[in-house]
């Protein structure tokens, strides 16, 4: 019944479209056409990235060996949150997977581990890991889902404010949402074009039904943007304009007034879950260094590698996992997005451009980061290499008070151990500017260029809303579009918006161009020199409606003026109430971390220096038969951890901690903004890693010097 419902439906249209169009003249415009089934695969395909395809096949093939069936209350939450990732697996899938992963990690992992460092402790470690990594895993698609849903929420807003843009003029819901989806990025375009392609594809009879099931899917998460779409879709059955626009404003004020009032409580429940994040993941560990030296110094069986499981393994994803909660969290809010990745032209800005006479050369900007951190690491592994190269090799300074490799033998005298020279845990900082600013210049040469152009085009967009308005009033003045334009230049001469204005007359007048052509011809265009959605949309919808006379198009560059004051005033209002929270973050990030790891590196290689010259002072003492009773207690001393593998590992630690935390301080702020996000790394990561360096090579100068002459005074040589 259905199909003959459809094939009835489809039959009328046609035969009505052909009387339309012989009586009037005109072709009737379908929306949307049927590239667009085509358009989503494709889409999708680009949207996925390589993790999730990675994960998309590990998922079908433990499928395919071990099934397993998931109860039917989380069945259907891991459903919901598969058709939100656009992934192509089963419930069963995934709960395969998260079985049979941390099986062979368990099995694995244990073996490997056990056969290299010959201890019990990896094999315990394993086991741990694989036990807990079970429930995450077995969630994995709903983090991922909560990590799309906080991307798409940073998105709602404008989403709204497209659709609403468009309807202003053109009533007409399909089009409206075509006209969102190309001017948004993933991930809710993707799922504007789904909408599009399910009644396309026939799925849904109209694109209200295929819309609301959507709209069905945000039920628990988004209650305001399922409220917005329901008063635009009210807005097509009111007979009278001014209702119907009045509907349309509506719409929008509830998403705006919702949005503000969400992230209000968001930001006041946010400060105890950011003073334990802060506290459990940063403090604690940090001043749990200064007692791990006498902790390791007593227990011969505490290696160096059991510290680095710890500290730059098990913690990290500790914090990493506790920020990624706090972030699924937040609100629909604001967010930008990465223009390099809408604007295909704008990519080469996301590498190094040298331009030599005519011609210009891209360089990824990871080399720069391979040779950096290429070179820092040869310099961390020095002390390494001499004493591989050479076993006898020593070199000491200042009168032969400190080593550059300080090997010596273990207490039992039978293997050789080290580095605990001063000089190769000042070697060792190497290694920890090889991490920091590998990384940090590689996201920074990265970003740098492109967050350049968009800063250029927020500056415009802040000053749009009031270009749009005058822009407007020469509209309604009966003044022609091509003329108008040229007289807003000269009004906001000086100003971006002024530039982009005198931009476009200059193609008008110059080249001849038309009012179209001279702001998106992809050469000469004014939006090649200013990229910007919001720009681009407002400029599409002020071509869109000339065609209807210069009175509608003065009205919706109005109201499009209007709704861009809006959304600025409520985004800063949102960063208003955030500053408290950001601020206190970018003091962890920028100062507290790197300087307390410092000061904590120093104390610790003062401590080792101490115990170690100790333990083998006083064994040449108790050698040479003049021992007293009390030099047994020393005796109790183990060979501890040399100062080079320690800082090696706090080190790592750091350049971790900072860059969860700029994850999370990004999010908070910006939602999923990627360039913004990639920027901070390449600033924090290469500031912060260098003020840790310098702290730690002063405290560990001063403490090692101090600790020499109070050896050199209080314990008599043999």
């Amino acid at each position: 019944m259905a199909d003959i419902r459809k094939e009835e439906i489809r039959n009328l249209f046609e035969k009505y479209k052909e009387r339309v169009e012989k009586e009037l003249g005109a072709e009737v415009e379908e929306a949307p056409s049927r590239i667009m089934s085509r358009e989503y695969g494709e889409f999708r395909k680009e949207f996925l990235s390589p993790r999730l395809n990675t994960y998309e096949r590990l998922c079908n093939t433990c499928e395919k060996f071990f099934k397993i069936k998931p109860d039917k209350k989380k069945e259907e939450a891991l459903k919901e949150s598969i058709s939100v990732c656009h992934l192509n697996i089963t419930p069963s899938g995934v709960t395969s997977f998260s079985i049979l992963a941390p099986l062979l990690l368990i099995i694995f992992g244990s073996l490997i581990t056990f056969m290299i460092f010959k201890s019990f402790f990896f094999i315990f470690s394993f086991l741990l890991v694989g036990m807990l990594l079970i429930a995450p895993l077995a969630r994995l698609p709903n983090f991922i889902a909560a990590s799309i849903r906080l991307k798409e929420s940073s998105q709602m807003v404008l989403c709204i404010f497209y659709v609403v843009t468009y309807m202003r003029h053109t009533s007409n819901l399909e089009l409206a949402i075509k006209f969102a989806a190309e001017h948004l990025a993933p991930p809710i375009s993707l799922d504007l074009r789904k909408v599009l392609w399910d009644v396309e594809t026939e799925k849904y009879e109209s694109v209200k039904e295929s819309l609301d099931v959507y709209l069905a899917t945000w039920k628990k998460w988004n209650m305001e943007f399922i409220e917005s779409f329901h008063l635009i879709e009210g807005s097509l059955y009111e007979g009278s304009e001014d209702r119907r626009l009045s509907l349309l404003d509506k719409s929008l004020d509830v998403i705006l007034d919702e949005t503000y009032e969400k992230m209000l409580h968001y930001a006041h429940n946010l400060k105890s879950p950011i003073t334990m994040l802060h506290m459990l993941g940063i403090i604690l560990p940090i001043l749990g260094l200064v007692i791990l030296p006498l902790v390791v110094s007593f227990m011969d069986e505490v290696k160096w590698f059991h510290l680095a499981f710890i500290y730059d393994i098990s913690l990290p994803i500790a914090v990493y996992y506790m920020g990624k909660n706090i972030l699924s969290k937040r609100p629909t809010g604001y967010g930008d997005t990465d223009i390099s990745e809408e604007n295909p032209e704008l990519k080469k800005y996301r590498n190094i451009l040298l331009r030599i006479g005519k011609s210009e050369i891209k360089i990824d900007p990871m080399w720069a980061g391979i040779i950096i951190f290429s070179v820092f690491l040869f310099l961390g592994l020095i002390p390494v290499m001499l004493h591989l190269i050479n076993p006898d090799f020593e070199l000491s300074f200042f009168n032969g008070q400190f080593q550059l490799l300080g090997y010596r033998l273990d207490k039992a005298g039978e293997k050789i151990i080290g580095p605990y020279g001063l000089g190769a845990s000042i070697l060792s900082m190497g290694i920890t500017l090889s991490l920091g600013l590998g990384i940090g210049t590689y996201f920074r040469l990265k970003s740098k260029n492109v967050i350049k152009i968009r800063e250029k085009s927020k500056m415009l967009e802040q000053e749009f809303a009031s270009a749009l308005f005058q822009l407007g009033n020469k509209l309604g003045d009966g003044i022609p579009a091509e003329t108008a334009v040229g007289k807003v230049a000269e009004t906001m001469e000086g100003t971006v918006s002024g530039n982009f204005f005198k931009l476009v007359s200059m193609n008008v007048r110059k080249l001849g161009m038309g009012v179209q052509r001279a702001i998106f011809d992809p050469k000469y265009g004014a939006l090649v020199y200013f990229p910007s959605n919001l720009i681009e949309s407002s400029m599409k919808v002020l071509i869109e409606s000339i065609k209807k006379g210069p009175l509608i198009a003065a009205q919706a560059l109005m109201n499009v003026s209007r709704y861009i004051k809006e959304i600025h005033k409520v985004n800063e209002r949102l960063k208003d109430l955030m500053a408290d929270i950001i601020s206190s973050m970018t003091s962890q990030i920028k100062f507290l971390t790197p300087v307390i790891s410092g000061i904590v590196i120093g104390i610790t290689s003062m401590i080792m220096t101490i115990l170690g010259q100790l333990t083998v002072k006083l064994g040449e003492i108790s050698e040479s038969g003049i021992a007293g009773p009390q030099s047994g207690v020393f005796t109790q001393f183990g060979d501890g951890i040399p100062t080079y593998f320690f800082q090696i590992i706090i080190g790592i630690y750091v350049v971790q901690i900072i860059y969860i935390l700029t994850i999370l301080s990004n999010g908070i702020q910006n939602g999923s903004d990627k360039l913004s996000e990639r920027y901070n790394l390449g600033v924090n990561l290469t500031r912060s890693t260098i003020l840790y360096v310098v702290v730690s090579l002063i405290v560990m100068i001063i403490f090692n010097v101090i600790a020499t002459q109070i050896l050199v005074t209080t314990v008599p040589s043999a």
